[in-house]
């Protein structure tokens, strides 16, 4: 990770492609392309891989979120429950689809816990998002069970966990929708884009129609068309489109080496004994995108990833200072700043997001570390980097 390490002659011969017909648009000018679609034989092999019925590319992980929530129904006054670790656009699809962002504890796995979640349901819940956060898994079969039993929408946020799966089953694929994001830095990038995917025809017909204006789609060359629902334009270009295309073709490659990379680093890190890795319901399914691990306490985790600094071991986050992906610095929600008023302001008694306590994924967060996994790293920066490692986590 991310994929842009990798780009090479395949990625160019789709572009290509592509510019040789001249048509960047996903739809229409059938004659004029000549059969060659670039965004529909992503989401082909995007459906195959996952094994979906369905999925549908678009222009990137925060559309693919908006896309799930208007596809499943979910919207003004409705809450739904998220992770505080997540990237910042899982709230703001909520938000902006006139929802109620409600947050529940994390546990060690770095992904929402289901006791969390089950304690912050309410009459006014409609959805739930797990986030498969730095590509690994939730503990999904537990979640899944309790939206199930609770009748509530599950829409996975898997955009950091393409690849990743749970007990043999893709990562996105347990939900009524998945979102996946192939934007600039992700494990496979389209520059920009996203998807969603779906064993539900009647939500795929949705998200097909919301992401495109209205449009059913029905008929060639768009000449045909109706508009079943109000949209929006959340649409990828076949440009995009190719990018991914020829990056998705190589995820096994790309999970291969990041496989290996994290199994050499762990053992390699595996005597310090001030250290706790994060925990993997399926570690088999990991993507290995990242290490993470825990500190005894905030006052070491910091310490840590200064030391590692100086040692030259870069790539390393900590996500509690981390203004995009933790909401303890989420200023603009906790005061409630849009460009225009927020649909939140408008319901009877928000939540007080200025004074939200989490207690316990305070203490989760403030003890992790992170550390990018990257695809160019040869054996001996491997093993130079585990050196280094052991140097100033052993100390």
């Amino acid at each position: 990770m991310p994929g842009f390490e990798i780009f090479g002659d395949e990625e160019r011969r789709e572009v290509q492609d592509v510019l040789e017909t001249g048509i960047l648009f996903r739809y229409g000018f059938d004659a004029a392309r000549k059969g060659r679609w670039k965004a529909r034989t992503f989401e082909r092999e995007l459906a195959r891989r996952t094994g979906a019925a369905r999925a549908l590319l678009c222009s990137s992980g925060t559309a693919a979120l908006s896309i799930a929530l208007a596809a499943c129904g979910v919207g003004a006054g409705d809450e739904v429950i998220l992770p505080p670790f997540t990237f910042v656009a899982t709230m703001e699809a909520v938000v902006h689809a006139g929802a109620v962002p409600v947050f529940a504890d994390i546990d060690e796995t770095l992904c929402l816990d289901p006791a969390g979640l089950e304690a912050a349901i309410t009459p006014r819940t409609r959805a739930v998002i797990p986030v498969h956060m730095c590509g690994a898994m939730a503990r999904i079969d537990e979640i899944r069970s309790l939206c199930d039993r609770r009748s509530l929408v599950l829409i996975e946020d898997a955009c950091q966990a393409v690849g990743g799966s749970y007990r043999g089953k893709a990562l996105g694929a347990f939900g009524h929708m998945g979102c996946f994001s192939f934007d600039s830095v992700k494990t496979v990038t389209c520059g920009e884009g996203g998807a969603v995917i779906t064993d539900d025809e009647a939500l795929y017909a949705r998200a097909d129609a919301y992401a495109d204006h209205g449009h059913d789609h029905v008929g060639a060359d768009r000449g045909a068309e109706g508009h079943s629902i109000l949209g929006t334009n959340h649409r990828i270009s076949e440009l995009n489109a190719a990018v991914g295309l020829a990056q998705f073709r190589k995820l096994d490659r790309i999970l291969e080496i990041q496989r290996a990379a994290k199994k050499a680093l762990k053992t390699g890190l595996s005597d310090c004994a001030r250290i706790r890795f994060r925990e993997l319901p399926d570690p088999e399914g990991d993507s290995a995108t990242f290490l993470s691990f825990f500190l005894p306490d905030e006052e070491s985790a910091r310490k840590s990833v200064k030391d590692l600094s100086e040692a030259g071991v870069d790539g390393c986050f900590y996500w509690y200072d981390n203004n995009w992906h933790y909401l303890r610095r989420w200023d603009h929600l906790k005061q409630m700043r849009g460009a225009a008023r927020l649909p939140m302001e408008l319901i009877s008694n928000p939540p007080d997001y200025q004074n939200i306590r989490l207690k316990r994924s305070d203490d989760i967060m403030s003890r992790a570390v992170s550390m990018l996994i990257k695809l160019s790293w040869s054996d001996r920066d491997i093993a130079e980097r585990i050196e280094r490692m052991r140097t100033v986590l052993k100390g």
